[in-house]
């Protein structure tokens, strides 16, 4: 068993606090900028914009008059190749701030988080780093290559695929929400969104093959 005790501070620059889960995201975002550039993008229309739509997609801005007639299921493959790495550091953080932990176990990995009691508890942030960072990551590469994922959009259904099973999964030894607790079939807002993502990631698979097929 481990005892967390992390500090969520990583350093401070006068009375500026720099917390270990903002240095994940910034590490998270350039790691997954500089391999979608060197590795996971081959075409050169898609290269050349993929800066501009990244920075449309972070300020929640509507990308589609932007990109001209380029499809933006092009640059959506290119964030779901990458998100996973987004993700490990994101849990990673998680972890180091004691956040979205797990219930009570007495399995041999259990971590007692003592900013937040005194109990062993799931390392469930752990479980979605591997999982949602390295496994999926790993499924993702598996299928790049394959003929039948290069119609866009397969690959961002893969990842909405995977995604919601993982995290559906996970939820189970989380603790919820305080605010939310259980919901509808005794289930997490977090499993409830994964039912939604899985049901949007079947939808473009069927209609990306179906379209396969016809054309």
């Amino acid at each position: 068993m481990f005892i967390n005790n992390f500090d969520p501070v990583a350093f401070q620059i006068f009375s500026f606090e720099i917390r270990w889960y903002s240095l994940a995201y910034i590490v998270g975002i350039l790691l997954g900028w500089f391999l979608s550039k060197k590795f996971f993008i081959s075409e050169l229309k898609v290269r050349e914009k993929f800066d501009d739509y990244l920075t449309y997609l972070i300020l929640g801005l509507i990308i589609g008059g932007r990109l001209g007639s380029q499809s933006s299921f092009s640059y959506l493959d290119v964030v779901s190749f990458v998100a996973p790495i987004g993700i490990f550091f994101g849990r990673i953080a998680n972890f180091i701030n004691s956040e979205l932990y797990g219930v009570e176990t007495n399995v041999a990995w259990a971590v007692q988080f003592t900013q937040i009691d005194n109990l062993y508890r799931h390392p469930t942030q752990l479980y979605e780093a591997f999982f949602e960072g390295i496994v999926l990551f790993l499924v993702l590469l598996y299928f790049k290559n394959k003929s039948f994922s290069k119609r866009p959009g397969f690959i961002s259904g893969i990842f909405l695929i995977f995604y919601s099973i993982f995290r559906f999964a996970i939820e189970f030894l989380r603790v919820p929400d305080d605010q939310l607790g259980y919901l509808l079939f005794n289930l997490t807002m977090g499993q409830l969104i994964s039912i939604f993502f899985l049901i949007i990631g079947c939808y473009l698979l069927i209609s990306k093959y179906e379209n396969r097929q016809n054309s």
